[in-house]
């Protein structure tokens, strides 16, 4: 179905500018949502991860980007390649240990940015952009075929002993495309190690937490979280999915962004259109007429197509915790995408909606940002990642959150 979206001009350059919109701004119209934001936590800048699969990064640099924000700290542009050289070089390392038996690739969670920071320590920008190969924006293909190529042949070990020489030529591939990691750089007039630079930042991981909702494991205690990427099996606590969507609220009513993990692969996320919402979809119960008789001549397929095919608030479905568990035990519920949640909005019918940032570059016609509907972040959220100190009391003492002075 075609779409015509209408977007003033006005409206274009308030979404795309670096900082977020003051409360009570006018979105651009899309074909009959009118989203009006009601509440924008300061934010910086939406960066483009292009083609790599470095979205996790992205969604957690810009996180603590903002936490550094809100703490009254400048508004940072922190280098996302040389986390993601870090973990590029740990997961191989983990890959050849494991024999292989292990997930290895471009993806990865939240968690790992707090794993590189408390470790490696962090870069601006400007001193290690990892565009070493020839591009002016990411473009990871090559890169990762060839590492996929070379972990591959080390866990086969023909010698059949494996010699210390294999992680040498890892790094010099790393080395060749992202660049070599400086042991000290200067940056405002200050000469830094990376993790001396973490260290001016004012962010420590032990402040933060990552949480889950899901029935297989009991709720308030941590557990790992059996997704792929997770290949820290790092652990993330478990609440009930209004529990998670309470931290949420009351982390952007008080000036926190969240770091969001979900499932974008679903027909009725909509990104060109800056949308995301779990239509309800329609029966013959619904309809009468031209329509009804319109829907009885339909294939299944044409049916089940015709339910996404929106251009204003249709009614959506009521999520529950079991729904959203059968969702993700058959896999419909993917762990597809990181992003980060800034705000809060309602449609002109009063519907509520989380306003995100993405990392997919501002020409968009939210100039990088998208809504999500209730419902959507209700049916197909993976995990989120907040500072501790913005969750609920009652929820962090009864899943024993110790939050920090």
């Amino acid at each position: 179905m075609k779409r015509f979206i209408t977007l003033s001009l006005a409206a274009a350059a308030v979404l795309s500018a670096a900082a977020a919109e003051p409360a009570d701004s006018v979105a651009a119209d899309t074909d009959g949502f009118a989203v009006t934001d009601v509440n924008s936590v300061p934010t910086t800048s939406v960066k483009d991860q292009n083609k790599s699969g470095t979205c996790w990064c992205f969604s957690g640099t810009s996180f603590y980007e903002d936490e550094i924000l809100r703490a009254g700290g400048d508004s940072l542009d922190l280098s996302e390649m040389f986390t993601v050289r870090m973990c590029y070089a740990d997961k191989a390392d983990r890959y050849v240990r494991m024999y292989g038996k292990t997930n290895f690739g471009p993806g990865g969670s939240v968690l790992d940015v707090p794993y590189v920071w408390a470790r490696y320590g962090v870069m601006p920008e400007e001193v290690y952009s990892g565009l070493n190969y020839g591009e002016d924006k990411h473009v990871h293909g090559e890169l990762d075929a060839i590492l996929t190529s070379m972990v591959e042949q080390v866990v086969k070990n023909p010698n059949r002993k494996i010699s210390p020489a294999w992680r040498a030529a890892y790094d010099g591939v790393l080395d060749a495309y992202f660049g070599k990691v400086p042991e000290t750089f200067t940056y405002k007039g200050k000469t830094y190690t990376p993790q001396s630079f973490a260290a001016s930042l004012g962010i420590s991981p032990d402040d933060y937490v990552a949480v889950t909702s899901f029935t297989h494991h009991p709720f308030y205690e941590p557990f790992v979280l059996e997704v792929a990427d997770n290949w820290l099996w790092a652990p993330y606590v478990n609440v009930p999915m209004q529990d998670m969507k309470a931290i949420v609220d009351n982390a952007l009513a008080n000036g926190y962004t969240v770091a969001w993990a979900a499932d974008v692969s679903e027909p009725g996320f909509k990104w060109k259109e800056g949308v995301a919402l779990m239509p309800k979809g329609k029966d013959e119960g619904d309809m009468t007429g031209t329509e009804l008789s319109r829907w009885v001549k339909l294939s299944d397929q044409e049916r089940a197509a015709d339910r996404y095919k929106f251009t204003g608030p249709v009614p959506e479905v009521e999520v529950t915790q079991q729904m959203r568990q059968q969702m993700f035990d058959s896999q419909e519920t993917t762990d597809d995408h990181g992003m980060v949640i800034v705000g809060t909005a309602t449609d002109r019918l009063g519907n509520r909606y989380y306003k995100v940032k993405n990392s997919w570059d501002t020409n968009q016609i939210y100039g990088g940002y998208f809504y999500v509907s209730e419902p959507y972040f209700l049916a197909k959220t993976i995990d989120i990642y907040v500072n501790k100190a913005a969750v609920p009391a009652d929820i962090a003492r009864k899943a024993g959150i110790k939050k920090g002075k």
